[in-house]
C-alpha cells in the first residue's frame, strides 16, 4: 500500500473499496476504445491498483495496476502470457509489473501522470524494487504506421542480451534494423506512447519485437527499467513529488 498523495487539484491513491476498482476498470474500457463497458481480467484481484483523481469534481484521470514478483513467479505476471521471460528469471532483486496504464481522454496536464508516477516511486521504494517492466501499448494492430518507431527502438534501447525476452506469442513483429534520417527520427519520437518515453528517458529498454493483441487492439512492446539505471536527478525528482 502506499499513503495517498496530495498536490494541487490531484490526489493519487492506492483503490482499497470494490467501486474504486470498477472505476478503473471502467477507465480502462474507455481509453483502450474496448466495446465492453469494463476491462476486467483474472489479473486483476492479483494487483494493487493506483488511481489518481481530480479533488474537486472526484474525476478519475489516471490508473494503473501493479504486482511485486521475484524470478521464480514471473509466469504468473501479465506480460508472461505474451513473451518468453525465461532470461529474467535470473534478475537479481525484486521486480514490480506495471500494467494498464492509461489516461482518461482529454486529460492533457502532465501533473496528472507526474502525480502517477509518484505514487509508483514510493511503492518502489517501500519494496526495494530493482527492476519496473510490463508491456506498453500502441493503438491498433497494423505495424505499418509505427515502422520508424520500431527502427528507433531496435537502434538504441534493446533489452541487454542477459534479459532479452524471446517470442512466445503467436502473432509478434520483428524489428528490423534500418537507418533514419532526421525528418524520420523525428516523426518517430513524436508516435512513442507517454508512458515508452518516460521508460526510455530514464533509461528503460524494450524487447526486439511487437506482439500483436487482437482482444485489447495494440501493438505492445515487453518494456523494462533497472532502478538502479535512472539518473539521480531524475530520482531525486520523483522522490520529491511523493
Amino acid at each position: 500500500m502506499i499513503k495517498p498523495l496530495l498536490r494541487g487539484p490531484y490526489r493519487a491513491y492506492c483503490a482499497i473499496t470494490a467501486e474504486d476498482i470498477e472505476a478503473a476498470q471502467a477507465l480502462r474500457a474507455r481509453a483502450f476504445g474496448l466495446v465492453q463497458p469494463r476491462d476486467i481480467d483474472g489479473f486483476d484481484a492479483q494487483k494493487h491498483h493506483i488511481l489518481v483523481r481530480h479533488q474537486g469534481s472526484g474525476d478519475l484521470l489516471c490508473c494503473y495496476r501493479i504486482g511485486v514478483m521475484e524470478g521464480a513467479s514471473l509466469d504468473q505476471s501479465y506480460a508472461a502470457q505474451f513473451y518468453d521471460l525465461t532470461k529474467l528469471t535470473c534478475f537479481p532483486g525484486a521486480m514490480m509489473e506495471l500494467g494498464r496504464f492509461c489516461l482518461a481522454p482529454g486529460v492533457t496536464d502532465p501533473d496528472v501522470v507526474r502525480m502517477a508516477w509518484a505514487a509508483l516511486a514510493q511503492f518502489v521504494d517501500a519494496h526495494r524494487v530493482a527492476l519496473l517492466f510490463g508491456c506498453t501499448s500502441f493503438k491498433g494492430t497494423n505495424p505499418a504506421p509505427y515502422s520508424h518507431v520500431m527502427a528507433l527502438l531496435h537502434s538504441r534501447h534493446l533489452a541487454p542480451l542477459q534479459w532479452q525476452p524471446q517470442v512466445k506469442a503467436p502473432d509478434t513483429v520483428g524489428f528490423v534494423e534500418r537507418t533514419l534520417d532526421k525528418p524520420a527520427e523525428k516523426a518517430a519520437l513524436q508516435m512513442l506512447p507517454p508512458l515508452l518515453r518516460s521508460y526510455l528517458m530514464m533509461g528503460g529498454w524494450v524487447s526486439d519485437h511487437a506482439v500483436i493483441d487482437h482482444q485489447m487492439n495494440t501493438l505492445h512492446v515487453f518494456t523494462g527499467l533497472e532502478i538502479a539505471a535512472i539518473p539521480e536527478g531524475r530520482k531525486r525528482l520523483l522522490r520529491g513529488a511523493a
